[in-house]
């Protein structure tokens, strides 16, 4: 393990970007060099800035595209240390700023290292709950739900909510609660308890369905951590651990995972000012953010929420910001699919979509 976290720092070369970089870039860099870092140089190597996942999410959340500027995103008074300076006091300033990376830099600014926290503190197991809504019927993709629930069809070679758990697993989650109604038997029968996966596996079944959110008003007993809820149909590479950090550092009631969605008018636009032409736009591109079935919640939320009645994630955001509590956006890049219909199934199915192995799953 030590050997892999050491190689892992040893890496930090190939995360420096020059300053003519886009966020695709960054993105990919982030994806391909995994020490959750982008250093941005000039052309001697000195250091201008750094870019973290964080970044690049709050630009992106401004309406910033994959070809805008680095430079949009870059943190330009980013915390250094010199290569003198020990371990030990490194740990506390990373500790002190909350921060997971340092740069290390010589004389000059130039970059020669990176310090990750990985490497001075052993990550663990997280103990906030992880709750998978898994009862709904899916009837726009039967037949294939005919006799299978839809979390339980297969995208290669098993089920979308093994993916799902196992996927969480890598994150550190180790305890989850399944919300079963539509052939829950047959989720119960798959999972168990969840020690083949070396989880804890719970469940709750909606005697009638709930909705994205009314399956809460069951956790019984209720948590005491903030807690990750998903739609067991969402495919996705994302961080459930960064989305819950997100919304720690955000001090946020609850918080809703986000896509950017691009649709081109199909047609030239004219602007008007009553019978006045005041402009063109030719087939004009439209940004939005559409609600990608992940969130993070605190349990003061579920308050908000009646025993068994039907409540969507939508409603309860509302209920949530008509009780002043904060509730924000984490803007989201990985890939995502939502599997509702044949045609999102088909589509998993030739990604040949599958979750990143653990160690602590077993066969």
């Amino acid at each position: 393990m030590k050997k892999n976290q050491s190689s892992k720092s040893n890496n930090w070369r190939n995360a420096l970007l020059p300053r003519t970089a886009n966020i695709e870039d960054a993105i990919k860099n982030l994806d391909a060099v995994a020490i959750k870092i982008v250093l941005i140089v000039d052309e001697t190597g000195k250091l201008l800035g750094t870019i973290s996942d964080g970044d690049i999410r709050r630009g992106l959340l401004r309406g910033l595209g994959m070809s805008s500027s680095v430079l949009e995103v870059i943190h330009m008074n980013a915390l250094v240390v010199p290569a003198q300076m020990n371990r030990k006091l490194v740990r506390q300033l990373m500790m002190a700023n909350k921060i997971f990376q340092v740069p290390v830099i010589d004389d000059d600014h130039r970059v020669i290292g990176v310090h990750l926290w990985e490497e001075i503190e052993a990550p663990s197991h997280r103990d906030n709950l992880m709750v998978i809504m898994a009862g709904g019927m899916g009837k726009r993709l039967m037949p294939h739900t005919s006799d299978c629930p839809k979390p339980m069809l297969p995208v290669a070679g098993k089920p979308m909510l093994e993916h799902i758990i196992q996927r969480a697993q890598v994150d550190g989650f180790h305890r989850f609660v399944l919300a079963i109604h539509y052939l829950g038997h047959m989720v119960q029968d798959h999972f168990g308890d969840g020690s083949r996966w070396d989880v804890s596996i719970d469940y709750v079944q909606e005697d009638s369905p709930l909705g994205t959110a009314g399956a809460l008003s069951l956790l019984n007993p209720k948590p005491d951590l903030p807690f990750i809820v998903t739609n067991g149909d969402v495919l996705t590479d994302i961080h459930y651990g960064e989305l819950l950090d997100f919304h720690h550092n955000h001090h946020a009631s609850s918080t809703m995972a986000v896509r950017s969605y691009e649709w081109q008018h199909p047609f030239g636009v004219v602007r008007t000012r009553g019978v006045e032409i005041i402009g063109f736009e030719e087939k004009p591109i439209s940004r939005s953010h559409i609600n990608a079935g992940v969130y993070a919640l605190d349990p003061s939320v579920l308050k908000l929420l009646k025993p068994n009645q039907a409540c969507d994630m939508p409603e309860l955001f509302e209920r949530i910001k008509q009780h002043q509590m904060k509730t924000v956006a984490y803007p989201m890049h990985e890939p995502w699919l939502d599997v509702g219909r044949p045609g999102d199934l088909a589509q998993a199915r030739a990604r040949n979509h599958a979750a990143p192995s653990t160690a602590r799953s077993r066969p």
